[in-house]
């Protein structure tokens, strides 16, 4: 049954262009390697490759970096597929750390790569493969106690994870592009979300539906043909029935169920002291800049420290326009995890807007956010998807800007509504050029209710005088989210939206400059605003005066 999934895996994936053949770019680090089995306190097999300096004896005790993982099978990374076989160290820094003195654990998640067991989205099983792992490699000859947990995406994740389960020995985390909470980065307020084509699109395809499936895919990778028999073992194992609940579980939109409310780690990780290097792509259209500002903004005190900006789904070292960020990152372990008397560089919080600019903050949003109330334009539009058309919109414009203005943070909208609860409300937020090219700020969307609260996606964005701010009300935004039409009216009775906007003017004081997000933001992200809404749809808006220079 592996081997059949393991096939309809490669299909997919083909179909969808996301399979990179055949193997990976870039110099392959050096190491010397071994595996090795931990067995979790509920009697799982997990996997783990080694990688130590090449030449340091056995004995020799380091501070540890780990990376726990769905995705490092030794056949395959991810989709894509791994000719030579043992550890996958692709898009991680592992050679960096091995340099600066570090033993790099690769460890694999219950059911993915040469664990046995059954995956469960971030359930207890995977938070205790973390804690299992990190308090395992805590206590080796080889180790000096203390263990940073690092990693991007699902990687970031399971950092957070640890943060959760709070192992002995953890002594850091380097979280990139996390998931924070597991049913919104599938749905939001029940809806699905798309997700892109890549390489070939930002733009949504594929319904958050599709995810657990696909996961279940990946954990069906066979092992390589050299692997030991007990990683053949684990590999090959498969457990049908937990195949069965996975799917039903992942697919319930509903995040008031038992099993998506013990996976939100926002609430988990309230009060955590435990160092934590986080950051988040406003440009990220796999896990989107939702919750993750509500997780960092309930941390209790500690030496944390956060990169906020214009990239997408990556850990910033390359792309981003930032090429300081691997000293921070070293840095920061250095002084956490190998103990060393440094000072991490850079502020609290690292910003990137998105003219391109980076800046340093304390907090974010910033302390001095203040929402801007603006009343937007009712009337009727029709929940129908499929094409676009003057009947599915509800436009509202203010005028040319007369002075800059800075949008930091996430905006949220009072809707009254009256129509079907299976129609859905979406709201955009548009930079209006004067040429008339309008720039998607950001957007949400909830179901229909007589009262429906929309909370859009954050960003950080100077909006320049004599630009305009639209405001469109629809159904559903067709590349975003996977929303069955009602085929229905829905009326807007009133409409209200907080912008949260900078009070203080900012000025730079980072280097850096335009990631390779913007310019595909700019290429996805903009239309020509017809001529009849910037003449007949106009709002007024009082943006109080922006004083100081920050």
């Amino acid at each position: 049954m592996r081997m059949v999934l393991w096939r309809a895996l490669i299909g997919a994936l083909l179909v969808l262009g996301v399979v990179a053949w055949p193997a990976q770019a870039g110099a392959a680090p050096r190491f010397q390697w071994k595996e090795t089995f931990i067995t979790a306190p509920d009697g799982t097999s997990l996997h783990a490759d080694v990688l130590r300096p090449v030449g340091m004896a056995d004995d020799v005790r380091t501070p540890v970096i780990m990376t726990v993982s769905p995705y490092r099978a030794h056949a395959a990374y991810l989709s894509e597929p791994r000719l030579q076989g043992g550890p996958s160290t692709l898009d991680l820094p592992v050679q960096m750390f091995l340099d600066a003195g570090y033993t790099y654990v690769i460890a694999d998640l219950r059911g993915f790569g040469g664990s046995d067991g059954c995956p469960d989205f971030g359930g207890p099983g995977e938070r205790s493969d973390v804690k299992t792992a990190v308090e395992w490699a805590a206590q080796q000859s080889w180790s000096t106690g203390k263990v940073g947990l690092l990693g991007t995406s699902y990687e970031g994740w399971t950092g957070l994870m640890g943060l959760a389960e709070k192992p002995q020995g953890l002594a850091a985390v380097g979280s990139f592009e996390p998931v924070v909470d597991p049913n919104a980065y599938l749905y939001m307020q029940g809806i699905a979300w798309k997700f892109a084509l890549k390489p070939v699109s930002d733009r949504g395809f594929r319904p958050g539906d599709l995810a657990g499936f696909e996961h279940l895919l990946i954990a069906s990778t066979p092992p390589y043909p050299t692997d030991s028999p007990q990683y053949k073992a684990n590999a090959l194992q498969i457990d049908p029935a937990c195949y069965a609940n996975y799917l039903a579980q992942t697919t319930n939109h509903d995040d008031s169920t038992p099993f998506w409310q013990d996976r939100d780690l926002v609430a988990k990780l309230r009060g955590n002291t435990i160092p934590l290097f986080l950051g988040a792509g406003f440009a990220d259209a796999n896990t989107r800049p939702d919750r993750v500002f509500q997780l960092w903004n309930a941390l209790g005190p500690g030496d944390h420290k956060a990169w906020f900006g214009e990239w997408g789904h990556q850990m910033c070292r390359t792309a981003c326009g930032t090429p300081w960020f691997d000293n921070e990152l070293l840095a920061f372990f250095d002084k956490h995890v190998a103990g060393k008397d440094v000072t991490v560089p850079g502020p609290r919080v690292t910003v990137g807007a998105f003219d391109g600019s980076y800046r340093s903050e304390q907090q974010w949003p910033p302390a001095d956010t203040r929402p801007v109330t603006v009343d937007l334009r009712t009337g009727t539009y029709t929940d129908r998807g499929l094409l676009p058309g003057p009947d599915r919109d509800i436009w509202s414009v203010t005028p040319p800007l007369a002075a800059d203005q800075h949008l930091a943070g996430a905006p949220t909208a009072t809707i009254t509504l009256d129509g079907t609860p299976k129609a859905s409300v979406a709201l955009e937020i548009y930079d209006i050029k004067p040429d008339g090219r309008g720039i998607i700020i950001t957007r949400g969307i909830a179901p229909v209710t007589p009262t429906a609260q929309v909370r859009l996606l954050a960003q950080d964005w100077p909006i320049p005088a004599g630009d305009r701010i639209g405001f469109r009300i629809t159904d559903v935004i067709d590349d975003v989210w996977a929303h069955p039409p009602a085929f229905a009216p829905v009326t807007v009775t009133s409409a209200q939206v907080q912008l949260p906007m900078l009070t203080e003017v900012r000025t730079p004081d980072l280097d850096g400059g335009l990631s390779d997000a913007i310019p595909k933001w700019y290429a996805e992200k903009t239309l020509i605003v017809p001529g009849d809404v910037l003449n007949n749809a106009t709002v007024t808006v009082d943006f109080p005066p922006r004083t100081g220079d920050r």
